[in-house]
């Protein structure tokens, strides 16, 4: 837009001037500006309206010798090549980006609004900007002995933590269908984090997770940290952090005999259990204070699901400025079904 603007302004300029004005230097910024937002046949054209413009005796730009003439030729010719790269750069860009997102929603795609008796709200902010997938991930599947639900952060984050990212999901999608337990599903997933660094015993590969189990009817629900923060419930306008066993994380192989402290919760009507990731648990303002999520939790307890990670996210941008970290919240509300 700007080097159209530029044009017109000068012709309106030089026609209303009441003597020949030294502003023709102005027409050779216009090809190369274009260059900046128009394609080859734009470029082009307003290359040709400079020329014109700048040899139309009525506008009196400075009369332009030879001299000008193939100056203003030569940075035209040279501004629609220029365009030339840079419209086909960006046409590899869009479409590299397009494989990109469709590859990072099939890795994770977008969670399902509810998964048997389990309604899911999740959010996720990627550390690294321009990506959907980084270092935290969550899913929610139903299996035979209902529905299982992990979130987990490993480590790192950004692209470099994709693969195991992908690694995990994997894992825990089949877990879901073949493994009878809880413990069995982390046992699983410990497993493929040791496969994949080499079987080594604490390799640098690790992940901290949290798995929970509900039952078929939605009235208890089974848990598991592996170094993970354990979930908030939320009950009756209060927020309360369940008291779970964090043990150590998955990957690194100190897990004896692959056993998993489990605790075991009766949920009631209208509960509902808030999970969220280091990156939320941990983020702290320009003071150093960390953000107080347990406190903050009540204000949003009775807003609908879909608003409340959105404004849990907005306070928590509001109380620390930025989050350098993958910050990840999943909110899990079951209806309960039968008769308790």
């Amino acid at each position: 837009m700007l080097p159209v603007v530029l044009l017109i302004l000068v012709g309106i300029v030089s026609l209303v001037a009441p003597s020949p004005l030294d502003i023709g230097f102005l027409l050779g910024a216009i090809p190369p500006l274009a260059v900046l937002s128009y394609g080859p046949a734009a470029t082009a054209t307003l290359g040709l309206l400079v020329v014109g413009l700048q040899h139309t005796r009525v506008f009196h730009l400075d009369r332009p010798g030879s001299t000008d003439l193939l100056t203003i030729s030569f940075v035209a010719v040279l501004s629609v090549f220029v365009s030339y790269v840079r419209s086909h750069r960006d046409a590899q860009l869009n479409v590299e980006r397009t494989v990109a997102e469709a590859a990072q929603n099939a890795l994770v795609p977008p969670l399902r609004e509810q998964v048997g008796p389990v309604h899911c709200t999740g959010l996720y902010r990627a550390a690294q900007r321009g990506t959907l997938v980084g270092g935290d991930f969550f899913d929610v599947r139903e299996g035979p002995t209902g529905v299982r639900a992990v979130m987990g952060d490993v480590q790192g984050h950004g692209l470099s933590a994709v693969s195991t990212v992908a690694s995990l999901l994997g894992a825990f999608r089949e877990a879901v269908l073949d493994q009878p337990d809880l413990p069995s599903v982390a046992s699983r997933l410990d497993r493929r984090l040791l496969v994949d660094s080499g079987n080594c015993r604490l390799a640098e590969l690790f992940a901290t997770v949290v798995l929970l189990e509900f039952s078929p009817d939605a009235r208890t629900v089974r848990i598991i940290a592996c170094g993970s923060p354990a979930p908030v419930l939320l009950h009756d306008g209060k927020a309360t952090e369940l008291e779970v066993s964090s043990g150590t994380p998955l990957g690194i192989g100190l897990s004896e005999g692959g056993r998993y402290d489990e605790v075991v919760r009766t949920l009631e009507g209208g509960d509902r259990l808030f999970l969220a990731s280091d990156g939320i648990w941990e983020a702290r303002n320009a003071s150093g204070a960390f953000y107080p999520l347990i406190d903050r939790l009540p204000r949003f307890a009775e807003d609908e699901p879909a608003e409340t990670t959105e404004r849990v996210w907005e306070d928590l941008l509001s109380f620390c400025g930025s989050v350098r970290d993958d910050a990840t919240m999943l909110l899990l509300t079951p209806e309960p079904r039968g008769d308790p």
